[in-house]
């Protein structure tokens, strides 16, 4: 049984795409089954001060050397203004992120504060790992509706975002423009308009460049277009939400891409799931859309020395209000269920959401500010790559639909096992419907176990 999620190597969300899950070795199960029977008898509690000095909690979050920077200086202002609450910060990449907090959480001795993604916050939060933030002082009230919600679960507010982003496709214009092919409008394009144009940019280039990267990485272009068809990938009850033809029409349409060669090869998807974000199709110039989420777009379009147009996803109706997109938090703040003082807890939660000098600090590394007050302020002092962010976020926000139902446990292997017969079928080693039932079953049994 996996009680927590343990990766052992995957992406960052805000700047890279995959991600991979492994349960704990037997001695880790042990620890962490004593600490959630511990969980479950022991709450959050009331603030014990501390006689010796000001009261220190700890802060743990996963980024590069940037974000490092940046949070820090924003612990420094909220200390500034709470001289009785001091920070430490723990911090460290993605690929191990994971892993420790899980120990830490086995052993008793959890962060107060914790970076959480949404992939993992209902299993933590079902584990009573997490501190419902409803019953203390942290104001909600000029958060996007849709990003407040995705924290939100029969546990409780186990999560505020950090920030929101949404599922886009983004261009390389001059790739475009090198093949003489024109910018698709966004708001009226077809899946099959999609196709089109990247075989035709494919054919109108040099070797090597093609007209789009492989989809069937990631768990959001799956998202995009289940909800495109009326399906979803997970129910509210934490169930999956498709059948495995659902699945199979999916990779079905991406092998007419690859036979149409509009996408990379098999082994040149494999390879270019291996590069950094850096490195990427996209960036280096040998792709001239790919599937990013919309917070990656400034670092995308930095390293690709140009800029880049953020564009919604094709629809199967040719309308931009059935594309299907919706905010996602890129990000939650979240705390230890177990955390002695739960009150300067959610007043540093509350200065991270709702103060002014704290966006000035974070911007938009994290995504665009949940807050749009916040967002407002901060504006004039945001980069143009991330300006063009929140210009599409606010773009969109009449055509969003409802936001999925949050991944239930177990749904830290399902982006690998998406990876995985994405691979098979590229390969040609499985059919789009066996590969669609294979996955279903393995999926399926990885949220129920």
């Amino acid at each position: 049984m996996q009680l927590f999620p343990r990766p052992a190597s995957a992406r960052q969300p805000a700047e890279r795409r995959s991600r991979g899950a492994h349960r704990f070795r037997k001695t880790g199960v042990v620890a962490a089954a004593a600490a959630v029977m511990a969980l479950s008898a022991c709450g959050g509690g009331s603030s014990t001060p501390n006689a010796d000095g000001p009261v220190e909690l700890r802060f743990s979050w996963w980024g590069g050397d940037k974000r490092a920077q940046l949070t820090q200086e924003a612990i420094k202002q909220f200390e500034a203004e709470n001289p009785n609450i001091k920070i430490k910060p723990e911090f460290g990449d993605w690929s191990g992120y994971w892993d420790k907090l899980a120990t830490q959480v086995a052993a008793n001795d959890a962060p107060d504060i914790i970076q959480m993604d949404e992939k993992y916050i209902t299993e933590y939060s079902s584990r009573g790992a997490l501190l419902d933030l409803s019953k203390y002082e942290i104001d909600t009230s000029k958060l996007d509706e849709a990003a407040l919600n995705a924290g939100k679960s029969e546990d409780g507010l186990t999560g505020i975002a950090a920030g929101i982003n949404a599922a886009t496709i983004l261009a390389n214009p001059a790739v475009f423009e090198a093949a003489g092919v024109p910018l698709p409008d966004d708001s009226t394009w077809t899946w099959e308009d999609f196709g089109r144009i990247a075989a035709e940019i494919t054919e109108k280039s040099p070797k090597g460049t093609y007209g789009a990267a492989a989809y069937g990485t990631d768990e959001a272009s799956l998202g995009v277009w289940l909800r495109q068809n009326g399906k979803s990938l997970y129910t509210s009850d934490g169930e999956l939400g498709f059948e495995p033809a659902d699945i199979a029409e999916w990779w079905a349409f991406l092998k007419e891409l690859s036979a149409k060669k509009a996408v990379p090869s098999a082994s040149e998807v494999v390879e270019a799931e291996a590069a950094p974000l850096d490195q990427s199709g996209l960036a280096t110039g040998k792709n001239a859309m790919a599937f990013w989420w919309s917070n990656q777009a400034p670092a995308l379009e930095k390293a690709s020395g140009g800029d880049l147009k953020i564009m919604r996803f094709p629809t199967k109706t040719g309308s931009a209000d059935d594309a299907g997109l919706w905010y996602k938090a890129s990000q939650f703040w979240s705390a230890s269920s177990r955390t002695k003082h739960p009150e300067e807890t959610a007043k540093f939660i509350d200065f991270l959401t709702n103060n002014v000098k704290a966006g000035e600090t974070l911007l938009a590394d994290r995504g665009v500010y949940p807050n749009s007050e916040v967002r407002a302020a901060i504006e004039s002092k945001l980069t143009p790559a991330d300006v063009k962010v929140v210009k599409f976020i606010d773009q969109i926000k009449d055509e969003l639909g409802e936001a999925p139902a949050p991944p239930p446990k177990g749904a830290g292997s399902i982006q690998e096992i998406i990876k995985r017969y994405t691979s098979e079928v590229l390969f040609e080693r499985l059919s789009p419907e066996d590969a669609g039932k294979k996955a279903h079953d393995e999926m399926k049994s990885a949220i129920s176990s």
